[in-house]
């Protein structure tokens, strides 16, 4: 048989790992260490979410030292500090280069489908270029916020209404003049609020369900204490809420100047406009639900119960620390403002902050809740050699995060090596 009639053999490889951020980097490190022949597959450039997805005045809400990626942790002269957008796209680029992984960037994965003799199909497109290969195991570390959520009601909003996700949203200069609606008050939609605040921007926030918590308690970053507690070392299934704990909405804090509380209460003593959830939208009103002031009293009993979990700790452990505080309240609803005529109120902007949803139809294994999420053990699916990384809360509280994805890197490593052992790299004349 000549060349030209020769049947085509796909590239084969160990391992592929889909995607090239934090996570698929730290997958690459280790998958090194064990000798593992494997590719990145990244479908924009690597670690492109922290250049293109942030807003200018971004910093990280945890402090530095925190940031421990595998081989590479935070070694600047600030470990109490929070590293800004610039800082936190430098520390990252000396993490691609001590990786210095196998990677294919602009490379989209279309599909993944499992091989009736073991193993998987991966099928690529780079621009107009498509093309298959092959692998024995394969690391899903794409994350989970993949398609931003924007309501259908925003459709209807009036014409000439700039609307943006959070991940678009850049700065208060980037927005037309006037009052600005911020819907969402998870981590980005309160320092959005923030942030457009600052600026001396009319603010109107439709405030849901997210938690918060203090900056620095008792003399210390509350981070700092959770850690002692052992409160990020704290496994999925040990966690009070277990699994649902994934559901979460993230506590607001900021690291910004320093890093200080996020006080929706006092935002509104000056000025921003709080409003219920988002309900409905009718002929260029807005509607919201009641219930602004039993959210804002959520919110600061998560911040108090923190508080009062560290008070204990340091009572139990006989530290020397400065004496307790319980926050109170700062301001309350005089009534709530149910409605918002949008061109009453002089919005020329809206900013969705509301998350973004999981996107794994490209992946065709049965290993998926009826919502779509991936179910794991620790990353390790029940389809053999197919793993997750990256996940919010796949392990602990730092599975997502600088902090925690190494540990969980290292025993997805540790699973993948375990496997080479008992199912050799598979022969592509099979």
């Amino acid at each position: 048989m000549n060349a030209s009639t020769s049947p085509f053999v796909p590239d084969h490889h160990e391992v592929v790992i889909i995607g090239g951020g934090q996570a698929g980097l730290s997958m690459s490190h280790y998958l090194q260490k064990i000798g593992a022949r494997h590719v990145v597959f990244e479908k924009h450039a690597a670690l492109h979410s922290w250049r293109t997805q942030r807003w200018d005045s971004f910093c990280l809400v945890t402090p530095n030292w925190q940031c421990n990626l595998p081989g590479h942790p935070y070694a600047g002269d600030d470990p109490h500090g929070f590293m800004k957008k610039d800082q936190i796209n430098d520390y990252l680029a000396g993490f691609r280069r001590q990786v210095n992984a196998p990677l294919r960037e602009g490379v989209a994965v279309r599909r993944v489908v499992p091989r009736p003799q073991g193993g998987y199909e991966v099928h690529t497109a780079q621009g107009e270029q498509v093309s298959m290969c092959t692998a024995d195991q394969v690391v899903v570390a794409s994350g989970g916020y993949h398609v931003p959520i924007i309501p259908r009601l925003a459709e209807r909003l009036p014409a000439g209404i700039v609307q943006v996700h959070s991940e678009q949203y850049r700065n208060p200069q980037s927005l037309p003049d006037g009052a600005v609606l911020v819907v969402g008050s998870g981590q980005s939609g309160s320092q959005i609020a923030e942030d457009l605040h600052l600026a001396g921007r009319q603010v109107h926030l439709a405030v849901g369900d997210a938690p918060r918590c203090a900056r620095f308690y008792r003399g210390r970053d509350v981070v700092d204490w959770l850690a002692d507690m052992n409160y990020y070392d704290m496994p999925v299934h040990q966690h009070p809420l277990r699994e649902g704990v994934r559901d979460n909405t993230n506590h607001y804090v900021t690291g910004r100047d320093g890093g200080r509380d996020i006080d929706l209460r006092k935002f509104a003593l000056e000025g921003m406009q709080l409003h219920g959830l988002l309900a409905g939208l009718d002929d260029g009103v807005m509607q919201f639900e009641p219930g602004l002031s039993a959210a804002l009293d959520r919110a600061d009993q998560v911040y108090n119960g923190i508080n009062a979990s560290i008070d204990k700790h340091i009572a139990a452990q006989g530290i020397e620390a400065p004496p307790p505080s319980v926050y109170e309240p700062v301001w309350q609803p005089d009534g709530e403002q149910l409605t918002l005529d949008l061109r009453a109120a002089g919005i020329t902007a809206v900013v969705w902050c509301i998350g973004f949803r999981p996107d794994f139809e490209w992946l065709d294994a049965p290993v998926f809740n009826g919502r779509g999420q991936p179910v794991h053990t620790r990353g390790v699916t029940q389809h053999k050699g197919l793993y997750f990384l990256g996940l919010p809360w796949q392990y602990t509280w730092g599975s997502g995060r600088f902090s925690g994805v190494s540990r969980d890197a290292a025993f997805l490593a540790e699973r993948i090596d375990a496997l080479r052992e008992l199912c050799p790299p598979l022969s592509m004349a099979a």
